[in-house]
């Protein structure tokens, strides 16, 4: 995808299955001609120094970023100049900021949600979107002290809040998620087969990947194995990690870690739970469904990146 706007990275490609998206942007966001950069969307919560008017504004109202009206990320000089600014760090070197906006003015230009913005801009902008999200969702939820009720105090260049009566910390954390691409050998010379299911929630349309999220005590790759035993039925062997993605679909502060292994028993059929798929089935790589998830997502970078290794 490419985009004429000051506003975006010009020359975005999309990720390739042989290199997972990195947070890179190849352009700059400042207003004029682009000048390649490598810094892409770093988090912050500097505090410091007060938001400048050319600054990127990410105004947050419910589930919904502010863009302008042609789509780009406004600046903090084109709000309301009462507008309370919280850091979510810098974009290209550029600080962005979010605010908690009660009444969505659609004068302002476009609310739209994270699903929305992942799928038109490149990911450096969407992480950026989904990290505002995070924090104004965060600060709206944790205001008081869930120990003692005295109101919550901020820590200067964290994300982070203590209580000034007990002295409780309170961070913003992360709730983590496994996704695993597993595949087992086709019949004798015809193509590797995936494993694709159908959810009984959101999307259920789609063919997409085993997933859930990790449990307090386990690692990454214990998580894959329970929720595939759990899910399918099967066990794997050869877990390997792929990489991550910030995911603000299945709400705020959730981080997608994506995996592949194989099947331990080449001959093992899938078994769905009933409560959390609908169906599994095994599809050769050069035979998938259409209905996959958007190209946005971790879950088809995995996808592409197992027919990609299954045409080597």
């Amino acid at each position: 995808m490419t985009t004429s706007s000051p506003d975006l990275p010009a020359g975005h490609r999309p990720p390739t299955a042989e290199q997972p998206p990195t947070p890179a942007a190849a352009g700059a966001v400042a207003s004029g001609p682009a000048t390649p950069t490598r810094d892409g969307f770093l988090p912050g919560a500097d505090r410091t120094a007060a938001p400048a008017p050319d600054d990127l504004a990410l105004p947050v109202s419910g589930r919904r970023v502010l863009t302008r009206a042609d789509g780009r990320f406004a600046r903090v000089g084109e709000l309301p100049a009462d507008t309370a600014w919280v850091p979510v760090g810098t974009l290209d070197g550029v600080p962005a900021w979010a605010a908690d906006v009660a009444e969505a003015a659609e004068s302002w230009g476009r609310w739209r949600s994270w699903h929305s913005l992942a799928a038109e801009l490149p990911e450096p902008f969407a992480t950026a979107a989904g990290r505002a999200l995070a924090v104004v969702t965060w600060r709206r939820t944790h205001r008081w002290c869930g120990a003692c009720r005295a109101e919550l105090a901020d820590v200067p260049g964290e994300t982070a809040r203590r209580c000034p009566g007990c002295d409780l910390y309170v961070p913003m954390r992360l709730s983590a998620a496994v996704l695993t691409a597993i595949t087992r050998p086709g019949p004798a010379g015809d193509p590797d087969e995936l494993l694709l299911v159908r959810h009984a929630y959101g999307p259920t349309e789609l063919w997409a990947l085993v997933a859930g999220f990790v449990e307090a005590g386990e690692t990454l790759e214990a998580a894959v194995r329970r929720e595939v035993g759990e899910e399918v039925g099967l066990a794997v062997d050869r877990v390997a990690y792929f990489g991550s993605q910030p995911w603000a679909m299945s709400g705020p502060g959730t981080l997608l870690t994506g995996f592949t292994a194989t099947a331990a028993d080449p001959s093992a059929e899938p078994v769905v739970d009933g409560r959390e798929l609908t169906e599994a089935r095994w599809f050769p790589l050069d035979a998938l469904p259409a209905e996959l998830p958007p190209a946005y997502s971790i879950s088809r970078w995995l996808i592409d990146a197992a027919v990609t290794a299954g045409r080597r």
